[in-house]
């Protein structure tokens, strides 16, 4: 992939498959809540526990999975985790055709979905660290997070038109088979994995699965990296419910004017993504990372201010465009950071432990910042996390270190 040339066959087919499994979960982005409310008929707190408790019991569930991808080979852990997505899915449109579809099945289908994402995520890093050499994993990551935030701006107003046309249920089934095409183009992708050792084969022991945490936890780069995400993550994603509570209750704000205000920003997100390549061959990657992982942090304070009518929208979408715009840079310098950092032999265990801290610290800040917008209002706890994230470039201030040696890929290359 160097020099601008086209990426190999192998990896052509990953890409394509992250696509479209990208493609079909943002199509059915708010499927599960919908179905819950017009066909079961569930309440606030049952739809509120739909989206939490399923993304934390799935985080739980994932942390066994860490150590056991570990030492398999990944394209076939891939494709599992597709196919196991793409089998729990399709049973929540089976249910509803029968009539016996309840609340505890999508719940339970949550739970699958969300281990099996976070495995399919761990695996799919060591996949792609053993497909490239060191040097096109930044190219491959950039390719990665201008599809994500093409998908955002597309997938939505889409999945919103199918539902009007054939209900929520039907994005369910674009989801399923969308992980199902995504199996066939991981499988199509072919090539050849090293092989495992017999050791490798060992059952997994409970003290294997604080590996990954361990080897984060003692490695100077990484760990102020590793606190930076969990805290930004969290911290921004904890003031989102809250902004929607100001936006469409106090500002007036109707649902279409609220979904621009996050569509649109989403462009900001595409540049970002074309940019970070030339930024990091112009200003070296840990600049970078430095640089757009503080400036991504100056942007949610401004969510404190907005006020009604067109000049409070366009507040929040540009505070959002700034946001999303660092993000874009961020977001494939550090995946590619991180690679580069972690051993491979380490790779899916650190992933793992890296998501599972992610999901778990934004559930924690979500359900504590509910609790503060209740008790200060929406613009004071809004506020109050933009301050907190003024802090979290301080854990990026780090020397540059020196990174790992490993073996090299096997992949195919063009």
């Amino acid at each position: 992939m160097k020099n601008g040339h086209r990426p190999g066959r192998q990896f052509g087919w990953f890409w394509a498959a992250y696509g479209t499994s990208a493609l079909g979960t943002w199509l059915a982005f708010g499927a599960f809540p919908l179905i819950a409310v017009q066909v079961l008929h569930a309440g606030p707190a049952e739809v509120a526990a739909l989206s939490s408790a399923g993304a934390a019991v799935g985080a739980a569930a994932a942390v066994p999975l860490g150590p056991w991808v570990e030492f398999r080979r990944k394209r076939q852990v891939l494709i599992a985790m597709d196919l196991m997505r793409f089998a729990a899915l399709l049973t929540v449109p089976a249910a509803f055709a029968l009539g016996a579809l309840t609340f505890l099945q999508l719940l339970l289908v949550s739970v699958v979905v969300a281990a099996s994402d976070i495995t399919f995520r761990a695996a799919s890093g060591a996949y792609l660290k053993n497909l490239l050499p060191a040097e096109d994993l930044l190219v491959a990551n950039a390719r990665f997070e201008s599809t994500a935030w093409t998908i955002t701006i597309v997938g939505p107003p889409l999945g919103g038109a199918v539902i009007g046309l054939l209900g929520p249920v039907a994005t369910v089934v674009a989801d399923a088979v969308s992980h199902l095409l995504s199996a066939l183009g991981i499988r199509a992708a072919g090539g050849h994995e090293p092989r495992l050792e017999r050791r490798e084969a060992a059952r997994t022991r409970a003290g294997d699965l604080l590996d990954g945490w361990r080897y984060i936890l003692s490695d100077a780069a990484l760990r102020p990296l590793f606190l930076n995400t969990a805290l930004f993550n969290g911290l921004v994603m904890a003031a989102q419910p809250l902004l929607a509570v100001l936006m469409l209750g106090r500002l007036g704000f109707a649902p279409w004017q609220y979904g621009l205000a996050f569509a649109a920003p989403s462009i900001g997100g595409l540049l970002g993504s074309w940019l970070a390549r030339p930024l990091v061959t112009r200003f070296g990657q840990h600049r970078v990372l430095v640089v757009a992982g503080s400036l991504r942090a100056i942007w949610p304070i401004g969510l404190a201010f907005p006020g009604p009518g067109t000049g409070g929208l366009l507040l929040v979408i540009g505070v959002e465009f700034g946001l999303i715009f660092c993000c874009g840079v961020f977001n494939p310098v550090h995946a590619t950071y991180r690679l580069q950092r972690t051993v491979t032999d380490r790779v899916s265990r650190t992933l793992t432990a890296w998501a599972v801290t992610v999901k778990a610290t934004t559930a924690l800040l979500t359900a504590l910042w509910g609790v503060l917008g209740s008790l200060l209002g929406p613009r004071t706890a809004i506020g109050l996390a933009g301050v907190l994230l003024l802090v979290t470039p301080l854990l990026l201030r780090r020397r540059e270190g020196a990174l790992p040696s490993g073996p090299k890929p096997t992949g195919n290359r063009a």
